[in-house]
């Protein structure tokens, strides 16, 4: 089959997702001779179509696993999905809503009825995404965190903690969204400025001696206010310890208690006390027995607490109160006040604190066993490694974890409570008795279930699995700085807790997908891109390769149509040279494949080349420098393969040498065949098209092995033969477009070889320059002098001369050598002065101090021979 004429995407990369899962490439086999390697999915939330971020994080694990699997690895590359209740529940609520519904109507049951046809609808949205993507996922063992095996083992958790006391249930100040009626943890806050005030009111002493000055940010609080406080050394306040005020607009006497807390330093020195919807507070009121007064209802509005304020919305009753306050003159002042406010990272909504009967992790037994891993040889190794310390910074002032939502879709808590005692009972199932018994309404959060994403989905808490015995603890997480703390922190405490083992080796890091301007992608912005827009019009490859290519490890990408453009470009070029590459075979197949005849230089240099980029693109991918091994591929494969040696192999397949002929084409097509599959990770699509047309072995490209560098095809020599070649043909062509000389026109050129090795190699690889320099005659000889009136290049090894005649303007000629005089002068000034720091020549290896003198006499070298050739002209 002849490969199109024209690149199209759309038509290459058709057919062979299908075929990649028809051979079933993708799966796990379990064999034993080969060595396990795992990266299980971060899974996205079935709430919608996935994003720029998921094509970039998916992209960089399918690299991974492309590589590993053509190293000869059992590859696991585990897709999943996550149930996302807060987000999922909102999504199916407001739909229901559309339809005048609401799930109190429904009921729990048929509620999530529906909550699981949405599931599957964008379950399936999510997998057309991944196909398109081109992922390399074995679909064979897919999960969702609501999956019965995962489910048990959140059951399994759930229980273990409890019962070593790690897992309780109290009355505490949470973070309360009264937009979603649930508890939020700490890190499903975002905190924002707002421009707030401060609310300066005065209580008065019971006694009638006088008042109290205090100053809040919400009034509205003051309803459910037990205290005052004061710090025990203010010497202001000592002679009030004891004593009572009255609290304003509900009249009730409230005792003004000395705690160290108070900051003395702070506004009056003396804060007013609400249990009940302040974490502070409610520490102070502890320590103090204070009554707890709930002045709110679940949505957000005052509750009978609130006196004459009941049903009003709490920003209602804040205006109301402060009216009221001023009325009665216990309000003298509003201070404006820009002040960090916390807002629910699902609903936007203003987040409440809130007194709430909450089940909790207690964080600081499982955070120091994660903390201790890191000091030891087994820890869980941070790329790049300066998150280390984010995540160390977290988890060291950790707090306790609230774990339960008021929702219905989620992982139930598997605890039920007594009909009459109000006993507690947890377990997998409810009790025998389950009559008497009625379980807990609320949901775990969903981070609960995702921490335990690498080993539930292998087959635990059934230890004796064949995944998890194989293939756990994985090796590589690849997921954004976003959710170190969400996701990544979890799942190694839980993972050291439960299986006794790190659950990763290594964390990949990378950044945001913003767009060209540095901002975060978002609705309101309208600054979104769907990924599947940009694989229409350019295709999953050019996409992929941008992603890869645009940041390094850690760091944000902005995003640019531009990019995505060239990298199309680029696959065009990869698809024309070997369209003409196949074209030149002459039906050459695989077994005929003969690279030990007598090899030109350019043959000799692009085996060279390739086994050297074959070393860099391994090694740095060991690394994880993704963006760096496919900036060399790039390079090796436009600048290399592409200008230079297909050019310079026609010389050969055009020529009437049969035998040069043969070897020419079976470097050509060796050299593509394992070039292809170096960039196969990075596009897997035109790569797998491309290599099935070539000589081949095998089946798929997907499961070919990896190249390796091979020692009979490696000549160092060719490399600096080749050098020398290519800049007599550069020096040509620069000049040529400097003189406005048209390419095609035929010029006389002399070349002085400075050595002898350098005249050996010139006059061996005549034939080239005569074809990439047009001339019309070539002399190279040690002789040769400079014709008068001539254009003279100096390069390492050689002198250039094209005695143009009087195609040269003879002052224009002397001022570009004096620029290339002075352009030299500042590179030896450079290198110089690099060479005189000590910092450097003492600390730098020295291969790279030897690099920089090679360097130096390079460039004296050159401005001596032009600085000869300017004083010859002038003459």
């Amino acid at each position: 089959m002849e490969m199109p004429k024209k690149y199209n995407p759309k038509e290459t990369e058709s057919n062979w997702y299908a075929y990649w899962l028809d051979g079933r490439y993708f799966e796990a086999t379990g064999d034993k001779n080969k060595k396990p390697y795992t990266i299980v999915i971060p899974p996205p939330n079935v709430t919608g179509k996935l994003h720029l971020g998921h094509a970039w994080d998916t992209t960089l694990q399918d690299m991974l696993t492309r590589m590993k699997r053509m190293q000869g690895y059992d590859v696991l590359w585990l897709p999943g999905m996550d149930h996302a209740g807060i987000a999922t529940q909102a999504k199916v609520e407001e739909q229901l809503r559309k339809e005048g519904l609401s799930r109190y109507n429904l009921g729990r049951e048929k509620f999530l009825e529906k909550s699981w046809e949405w599931k599957e609808e964008y379950a399936d949205f999510i997998r057309k995404q991944w196909a398109k993507l081109g992922l390399g996922l074995d679909y064979s063992r897919e999960r969702f965190t609501l999956d019965e095996g995962l489910s048990k083992a959140v059951r399994e958790v759930f229980i273990k903690l409890y019962e070593k006391g790690l897992i309780y249930r109290g009355e505490y100040i949470i973070n309360w969204d009264p937009e979603t009626k649930t508890a939020l943890s700490d890190i499903e806050v975002i905190y924002k400025d707002v421009q707030g005030a401060f609310y300066h009111m005065k209580y008065p002493l019971v006694d009638g001696t006088g008042s109290i000055e205090i100053a809040t940010t919400r009034p509205e609080t003051m309803l459910g206010d037990t205290a005052v406080a004061v710090h025990p050394d203010d010497e202001r306040y000592k002679h009030l310890i004891g004593k009572k005020v009255m609290l304003p607009i509900v009249n009730r006497e409230i005792e003004i208690v000395a705690d160290d807390y108070v900051d003395m330093d702070f506004g009056s020195g003396a804060v007013k006390i609400t249990p009940a919807h302040d974490p502070n507070d409610f520490e102070i009121g502890n320590r103090h027995n204070l009554e707890r007064i709930l002045i709110m209802n679940e949505d957000g509005t005052m509750n009978e607490n609130a006196g004459p304020y009941q049903g009003l919305d709490r920003f209602e009753c804040r205006k109301k109160i402060v009216e009221d306050l001023k009325a009665q003159g216990v309000l003298f002042k509003i201070e404006e006040h820009l002040h960090s406010v916390g807002h629910s990272e699902r609903s936007g909504a203003v987040v409440e604190p809130y007194l709430s009967t909450q089940w909790f992790v207690k964080m600081e037994p499982l955070a120091k066993q994660a903390i201790e891993l890191q000091k030891s040889e087994g820890k869980v190794n941070f790329v790049p490694e300066r998150f280390e310390k984010t995540y160390l910074r977290w988890i060291e002032n950790i707090r306790d974890w609230c774990i339960s939502r008021q929702l219905w879709w989620g992982h139930r808590i598997p605890a039920w409570y007594h009909n009459e005692t109000g006993e507690i009972y947890v377990g997998h199932e409810a009790p025998e008795d389950s009559e008497n018994w009625h379980q807990d309404e609320d949901v775990l959060d969903t981070w609960f279930s995702s921490a335990l994403w690498p080993f539930s989905t292998m087959g635990w808490p059934d230890e004796d699995a064949d995944d998890y015995k194989r293939f756990y603890p994985t090796d590589v997480l690849v997921t954004g700085y976003d959710i170190i703390y969400f996701w990544v922190a979890r799942m190694i405490f839980q993972g050291i807790e439960f299986t006794g083992k790190r659950p990763f080796n290594d964390v990949l890091i990378h950044g945001l997908v913003r767009d060209s301007e540095g901002r975060k992608m978002s609705k309101s912005l309208g600054n979104g891109v769907d990924p599947m827009e940009v694989i229409d019009k350019y295709g999953a490859d050019a996409l992929r390769y941008f992603l890869v290519t645009g940041s390094s490890p850690g760091h944000d990408l902005r995003f640019y149509w531009e990019k995505v453009e060239a990298a199309w470009n680029f696959a065009n070029k990869i698809w024309n040279a070997s369209r003409f590459a196949l074209m030149n075979m002459d039906g050459l197949k695989y077994r005929d494949l003969d690279l030990s005849g007598e090899k030109t230089l350019a043959d000799q240099w692009i085996l060279t080349r390739l086994n050297e980029t074959i070393e860099e693109v391994t090694n740095l991918s060991e690394k994880y420098e993704l963006g760096e091994v496919g900036s060399k591929l790039y390079h090796f494969i436009w600048d290399d393969v592409c200008d230079w040696y297909i050019e310079m192999a026609k010389l050969s397949l055009y020529g009437d040498n049969e035998d040069a002929k043969k070897t020419t084409r079976s470097v050509l097509s060796y050299v593509l065949e394992k070039t292809m599959c170096l960039l196969h990770p990075f596009m897997p699509f035109i790569t797998e098209e491309i290599w099935q047309h070539l000589p081949h072995e095998g089946d798929s490209i997907t499961v070919a092995k990896w190249p390796e560098k091979q020692n009979e095809w490696h000549n160092p020599d060719s490399l600096e033969e080749m050098k020398l070649i290519q800049e007599v043909i550069r020096s040509n062509r620069n000049i040529r477009a400097e003189m406005n000389v048209a390419p095609s026109k035929p010029i006389a050129m002399e070349i002085k070889p400075l050595t002898e090795q350098a005249e050996a190699t010139l006059q061996k690889n005549e034939s080239y320059i005569k074809r990439f320099c047009h001339t019309s005659s070539l002399v190279i000889s040690k002789e040769a002098k400079a014709p008068e009136k001539s254009v003279t290049q100096v390069i390492t090894g050689a002198e250039i001369y094209l005695p143009l005649q009087d195609l040269i303007n003879l002052e224009e000629e002397i001022k570009r050598l004096n620029k290339e005089y002075e352009k030299l002068t500042k590179e030896v000034e450079r290198v110089q002065k690099k060479l005189s720091n000590e910092g450097f020549t003492k600390k730098a290896p020295e291969k790279i101090v030897e690099e920089e003198r090679q360097k130096e006499r390079d460039y004296i070298e050159k401005r001596k021979l032009v600085e000869k050739r300017i004083k010859e002209l002038q003459g």
